[in-house]
């Protein structure tokens, strides 16, 4: 599923309620609910652009590795089967 929004986007979002425009506004204009709104301002709040990209990165990176290392508990656990099983 591919984002709507880029995180550029996101945080031009934030930044103009910070600098006092209203949610209901910027969702109607953005086309998003309030509770959308309030998802990404938790996330990204108080992050500039690079630091959402990287963000962005590290959670792709994290979400691989997670993958790598559930495959190799996989991996073990045949393995340790294999070895109890007499012959």
């Amino acid at each position: 599923m591919k984002k709507r929004y880029s995180e550029e986007q996101i945080i031009k979002a934030i930044k103009q309620h910070e600098a006092g425009a209203k949610v209901d506004d910027i969702c109607r204009d953005m086309r998003i609910s309030s509770g959308t709104f309030y998802n990404w301002r938790s996330k990204y709040a108080g992050m500039e652009v690079n630091e959402a990209k990287r963000l962005k990165e590290l959670e792709s990176e994290n979400s691989k590795l997670k993958k790598m290392l559930a495959d190799k508990l996989l991996e073990v656990e045949a393995m340790k089967d294999v070895l109890s099983k007499k012959w």
